[in-house]
């Protein structure tokens, strides 16, 4: 019938690189949260730091950023680029 005991088939292949790759991975924390950065369209280096060489908004996944703050980032950039603080495209 089987070849090998319940308890070794849980430990093959994906199941046990991904239980150990659980065990080593931080948890990833919005940079907004901590009160060390504060979303305002007025500043333009903190907007910088979350978008792209090209000019687009990073991702949530890639910053990191909270989707509440996500979408209050993207509001910001696109009022500092409306104000001519931040460029729409690069150059």
């Amino acid at each position: 019938m089987r070849d090998r005991p319940r308890s070794e088939n849980k430990l093959r292949g994906k199941d046990r690189m991904s239980s150990w790759k659980r065990m080593n991975v931080k948890k990833k924390v919005c940079p907004f949260e901590s009160g060390a950065l504060k979303i305002d369209y007025k500043d333009p280096r903190t907007l910088q730091k979350f978008i792209s060489e090209r000019g687009k908004i990073m991702p949530c996944r890639v910053s990191m950023v909270s989707a509440k703050n996500q979408r209050a980032l993207a509001l910001a950039v696109k009022r500092a680029r409306y104000l001519a603080l931040l460029p729409y495209v690069a150059k």
